[in-house]
């Protein structure tokens, strides 16, 4: 059984001790509106015009928002992780702030980062104004997306896109943050708790496991790869005009080429659509795409479907042995 507890609560056990500067825990007066960190009732993702979405991946955003918990979203690459995040945003009329993650970041730059450099060069030269930008910290901290997150006017959506780029210890970082929606800033001594609790959106590659204890704190959603009809679908989106004669070759060529065992990097949905496009500019006949024998044969513009020498290399080897009957 799931239990949530309200940020700022605290769960089964010894409450930890407090940092000796931390100030008593108390409300801000709009706190009394039952609307703040809590989601609206009435805030249902529906999908889009601009992305298609299937009814399981539409249940799991919404649990996320019944729960008020992050989305954990994981999927192959080019399957539309990020985009979730953009077009849910868009959807529900929520500003979106993203954390694109790198192998360096550090869990604290989601926070702030106190500028010390800049206060120690400006205190150098503080008989230009008087040493008044240096008496005051607050102009040296850099805050975070978790910071703006908290303190903005209105809910917004929060991305923190590839989290598994990090570090192991990237997630563990962000447990305390993201479960109870409040940090401390000890350069400032204040507590900045979250007036509006964001939506939060994880997207993972499956680079590395996540720890349990940051799992535990997630709704979970995998997105399978298309079938041939949400494929349909979404190509539609992107090209609306396409003739059925081509769309039906490319698919095919498109799932033969996907299909091929040993290939070390599948051919994403994104993939296909940048090939489409290519197929569109350059005009490419749709004999180009049909083999006479119905067998495999390499496609034009391969290079958008296949990134690297190996698969390239394994691919037309197939068509060579179909060929000569092998």
């Amino acid at each position: 059984m799931l239990i949530f507890r309200e940020p700022g609560s605290i769960s089964g056990g010894l409450a930890p001790k407090a940092h000796a500067s931390w100030p008593r825990r108390r409300l801000p007066p709009q706190a009394a509106s039952i609307h703040l960190l809590r989601a609206h009732p009435d805030m249902k993702f529906q999908g889009s015009q601009n992305y298609v979405a299937t009814q399981d991946l539409m249940l799991a955003v919404n649990a996320a928002i019944t729960l008020r918990r992050p989305l954990l979203v994981k999927g192959e690459p080019g399957t539309g992780k990020t985009m979730l995040a953009e077009e849910v945003a868009q959807a529900l009329g929520m500003p979106l702030l993203q954390w694109h993650i790198k192998s360096t970041t550090k869990a604290q730059q989601g926070l702030y980062e106190y500028d010390a450099v800049s206060r120690l060069r400006d205190s150098q030269l503080s008989d230009i104004d008087g040493g008044e930008r240096v008496k005051d910290i607050h102009n040296y901290i850099v805050k975070g997306v978790l910071w703006q997150a908290f303190t903005a006017e209105q809910p917004v959506a929060l991305l923190i896109d590839e989290i598994d780029k990090a570090d192991i210890e990237f997630p563990n970082d962000l447990l305390r943050e993201i479960d109870r929606m409040e940090f401390y800033c000890y350069e400032t001594r204040e507590l900045i708790r979250a007036k509006h609790r964001p939506l939060v959106f994880i997207t993972s590659n499956n680079e590395k496991e996540l720890p349990d204890a940051f799992l535990r704190r997630c709704f979970f959603h995998y997105i399978k790869f298309p079938d041939a009809d949400t494929m349909k679908q979404i190509i539609h989106v992107h090209f609306p005009d396409l003739k059925k004669e081509l769309l039906a070759s490319a698919m095919k060529v498109f799932y033969d080429v996907r299909g091929l065992p040993g290939l070390k990097k599948k051919p994403s949905t994104s993939e296909l659509l940048d090939w489409l496009k290519l197929l569109v500019a350059e005009d490419i006949p749709l004999e180009a795409l049909q083999s006479k024998d119905d067998k495999v044969a390499v496609p034009p513009l391969v290079g958008a479907l296949l990134k690297n020498e190996q698969d390239t290399t394994l691919f037309e080897k197939l068509v060579f042995m179909q060929r000569h009957n092998r």
